[in-house]
């Protein structure tokens, strides 16, 4: 019977951990869509004033990357509770 609800209990700390990582990776959506919004929205303002290029792309490319690293923490939150199991280690 115990082994049976240690069974029952590490199964439901699977299944969060498998939902928290799905959901993690929605963390991934976000940053596309911010990043091709400041790409077009460059691409934009580049073709009515080409003579501000210069000062415009660095600051795009600057935006996307820190756009980025919020996809890239829900990458590794997502690994982390795939594969770290760090839940299970209190379930003795």
């Amino acid at each position: 019977m115990e082994n049976e609800a240690l069974l029952q209990a590490q199964s439901i700390v699977l299944a969060g951990q498998a939902i928290g990582a799905g959901l993690a990776m929605i963390a991934g959506i976000g940053p596309g869509i911010g990043e091709g919004y400041a790409v077009g929205k460059t691409i934009e303002t580049i073709g009515r004033q080409p003579e501000i290029k210069g000062s415009v792309t660095p600051t795009m490319f600057v935006g996307c990357a820190v756009a980025e690293t919020t996809g890239i923490y829900g990458l590794f939150v997502a690994i982390m509770l795939l594969f770290a199991n760090p839940f299970l280690k209190y379930l003795g």
